[in-house]
């Protein structure tokens, strides 16, 4: 089979996938008998993402696989077809997310000691059932608490393939810190609005209003570490 037919083939699968696929699914899409090499997919894949560089979407490989998405500069148009309002997160679920993803593991009690103020059930609650974050297990200390750390969704939806495409930070010496390097990422992010903490001092709740799935830049820590890279 011709790269060309390939390239067809691999573009067809993954718009009805709605979703990324492995290299492993991909092949998995045909016979025995007409199963391409690896080498040849990989060729088609990239044949695929040179014929969408002039359009308004792209081929993109996330932690989870291949897929292709609308292009982030198309967003403003493209989110007009749905009614639904961007889901909404308070600035203190961000920073605990931010907190999580480069410190991580690590234990509630340590993002509090970090942030200077306790982190909220609803703010655990968010980002777990978002698949954002999972416990990876427990500290050997007193009260065995969970740590945490981020998951594979967390990367599909940042659109990143692993922790390492993070931004990259010297070091995360207090909240002011966190801000200032994350706010440009976060806030830029398609169906992702940031709410402002309260004035009292108290985190405003995340507001769990759900978009459409948008297949735009969205990007796991690994079954105990090893996949954290």
């Amino acid at each position: 089979m011709d790269i060309d037919r390939l390239k067809q083939i691999a573009e067809a699968i993954l718009l009805a996938a709605g979703r990324p696929l492995t290299m492993d699914q991909l092949l998995a899409m045909f016979t025995e008998a007409e199963r391409p090499e690896r080498s040849d997919m990989r060729k088609a894949l990239s044949a695929l993402e040179s014929d969408f560089e002039s359009r308004g979407i792209q081929l993109a490989q996330v932690a989870s696989g291949y897929r292709i998405q609308v292009r982030e500069a198309m967003q403003p148009w493209v989110s007009r077809l749905w009614e639904e309002k961007p889901s909404r997160y308070s600035r203190a679920l961000l920073e605990t997310l931010s907190l999580i993803a480069y410190r991580q593991p690590i234990t509630r009690g340590e993002i509090e000691e970090v942030r200077g103020v306790s982190v909220s059930t609803s703010i655990m609650k968010t980002l777990l059932e978002r698949e954002w974050v999972r416990a990876v297990g427990h500290r050997d200390v007193p009260g065995h608490p969970a740590i945490y750390g981020t998951t594979r969704q967390f990367l599909d939806y940042f659109g990143l393939k692993s922790l390492d495409e993070l931004p990259t930070l010297a070091e995360l010496r207090d909240l002011s810190t966190i801000g200032a390097e994350l706010e440009f990422d976060l806030s830029d992010i398609p169906g992702l609005e940031v709410e402002s903490a309260n004035d009292d001092g108290e985190e405003a709740a995340p507001v769990e209003e759900e978009t459409a799935d948008l297949p735009t830049a969205e990007p796991a820590v690994d079954e105990a570490a090893s996949t954290l890279h």
